[in-house]
């Protein structure tokens, strides 16, 4: 049985997000959520701290990855992480293959964290009542993963225009106020629920 997961994350809205769903995913056991200071920062340190845990990991305790897709490609990127876990001596979940013991897990928010808000609407609303319940119903805002130009920009704008955030989106306070309302199984953001599924396969190690 999993004893700790310890995740990174590239930025502060991410790590206060997770501190309020993490909980919610995995009962009682034990995370650890390490934030580096954006995601190039992420990547560049990002050897050196697994070779540094690929030294002492116990078995029972796993690591998750998880940065925004931003306007990389997700194929490459993933092939990025996984390439960094596989030379630092870690086995990654998608090379130890389904069901089977792994040490780290890669996970990509595409294209952001903001994607995972719109696909838990009702969070949104319960957070910011004003904001209109029909916007996942809208054209361009169905698929939370295929929100074009930027989904924080597009969050920032339907807050705006409920008069939230008229000075601009304070994204540490939304993250807390939106992921203290979230509930993962309603969620239809496909890259949040690949990450609940990494969590899940984990807390079952």
């Amino acid at each position: 049985m999993l004893e700790k997961l310890i995740v990174f994350v590239e930025e502060p809205s991410m790590e206060a997000t997770l501190e309020h769903l993490l909980p919610k995913l995995m009962n009682d056991v034990d995370f650890e959520i390490r934030r580096f200071q954006c995601k190039d920062d992420l990547l560049k340190n990002l050897p050196a701290r697994l070779r540094g845990y690929s030294t002492w990991l116990p078995e029972n305790w796993a690591i998750l990855v998880l940065v925004d897709r931003d306007d990389d490609d997700c194929t490459v990127l993933k092939q990025t992480l996984e390439g960094i876990a596989a030379r630092a001596g870690l086995l990654s979940k998608s090379r130890a293959g389904n069901g089977n013991r792994f040490q780290v897990a890669n996970r990509i928010a595409i294209e952001e964290l903001e994607a995972w808000f719109f696909g838990d609407w009702a969070a949104v609303q319960a957070a910011y009542p004003r904001v209109p319940s029909t916007i996942p119903q809208k054209t361009g805002y169905r698929d939370p993963d295929g929100i074009l130009g930027g989904t924080w920009e597009a969050l920032e704008r339907i807050l705006k225009r409920a008069s939230y955030f008229k000075t601009g989106l304070r994204k540490m306070e939304c993250a807390r106020t939106v992921a203290q309302q979230m509930e993962p199984n309603r969620n239809t953001s496909q890259s949040f629920r690949a990450f609940v599924g990494a969590v899940s396969a984990a807390t079952s190690l």
